[in-house]
C-alpha cells in the first residue's frame, strides 16, 4: 500500500530541515573563555603562522581554515566552497600547498603555516604579488589569496616551466572572473 504524502508535508519538512541546517555552529577559544560544552572534544594546538607561534585550545572538529580566520584573525585566507573544490583557502603548510578547509587544525599541530598575510615583508610585496598587480591577475579578488599561495608554491616546486605547465599546476584554483591569462602571465614572470 503506497504512502501518500502531501505537498504541504514535504514543504514543511524541507523548511524545518533547512532552518536547523542554517543554525550557525560555534566554537570557542579557551584562553580565559568559558570551556566548550560538555561532551565536546578539545585539544591543544601549536601552529607557527607566518613566523609567529600560536598556542590555542580548539575543538577537534575545527578546520585549519576556521582556526586561521576565526581564532587568529587572518581573514586573507578565504572560505569559498568549503569542500576543497575552489582553492580560495590554499595555504602553505610545512612547504606544501594545501586546501585549509580540508584539514583539521589538530592534524597540523606543530606545523609551519604561511598565509597570504605572510607573503609581504612589511610594505615590500612578494614578487608574486607584484606580478599579479602588474598583469591585472585579479578582478573581484576573492580567489586571489589562494591563487597567490598556489602560485608561490608551484614556483618553489619547479612547475613553472611553461604556460601549459602553470595552467596544469594551478588547475585546483578557480577564478569566477576568468582572469586566468593574467594569472598565468604573472606566475610566469614571477618565476623568472
Amino acid at each position: 500500500m503506497p504512502v501518500e504524502i502531501s505537498r504541504r508535508t514535504v514543504l514543511i519538512t524541507a523548511g524545518a530541515v533547512t532552518a536547523v541546517a542554517a543554525v550557525p555552529v560555534t566554537w570557542t577559544v579557551i584562553e580565559g573563555a568559558a570551556p566548550p560544552p560538555a561532551g565536546s572534544s578539545t585539544a591543544e594546538v601549536t601552529l607557527t603562522v607566518n613566523g609567529t607561534v600560536h598556542r590555542r585550545t580548539v575543538e577537534a572538529r575545527v578546520t585549519l581554515l576556521d582556526a586561521l580566520r576565526e581564532q587568529l584573525g587572518l581573514t586573507g585566507t578565504k572560505k569559498g566552497c568549503d569542500r576543497g573544490e575552489c582553492g580560495a583557502c590554499t595555504v602553505i603548510v610545512d612547504g606544501n600547498r594545501i586546501k585549509s578547509c580540508l584539514t583539521l587544525a589538530v592534524m597540523r599541530d606543530g606545523s609551519e603555516v604561511t598565509t597570504v598575510e605572510g607573503l609581504a615583508d612589511g610594505d615590500d610585496l612578494h614578487p608574486m604579488q607584484e606580478a599579479f598587480i602588474e598583469h591585472d591577475a585579479f578582478q573581484c579578488g576573492f580567489c586571489t589569496s589562494g591563487q597567490l599561495m598556489s602560485a608561490v608554491a608551484l614556483v618553489e616546486e619547479g612547475h613553472a616551466g611553461s604556460a601549459e605547465e602553470i595552467r596544469e599546476w594551478m588547475s585546483g584554483n578557480l577564478c569566477r572572473c576568468g582572469c586566468y591569462p593574467g594569472i598565468v602571465a604573472a606566475v610566469g614572470e614571477a618565476s623568472r
